[in-house]
């Protein structure tokens, strides 16, 4: 997913995305290391980014928030 898809979503769903994320890179390092071979090695790499994606937006988000309180 594109960071700019993700920019359109709703705290609450990058978040629910964050765990999906998670979960399925726990489940394709299990198949990795049960099997010692995945059929889509690059799956690994890219839910990792796009996990790493979801959480930079949202921190972005909460310090924007943070900066608004403090001078409004």
């Amino acid at each position: 997913m594109k960071a700019k898809e993700m920019r359109d979503q709703p705290d609450n769903q990058l978040e629910i995305l964050i765990e999906d994320l998670e979960k399925e890179m726990f489940e394709l390092r299990n198949e990795l290391v049960m099997t010692k071979k995945i059929e889509h090695p690059h799956l690994i790499q890219q839910k990792r980014r796009d996990r790493a994606r979801a959480i930079t937006i949202l921190s972005e988000r909460k310090k924007l928030a943070s900066k608004d309180l403090d001078n409004g």
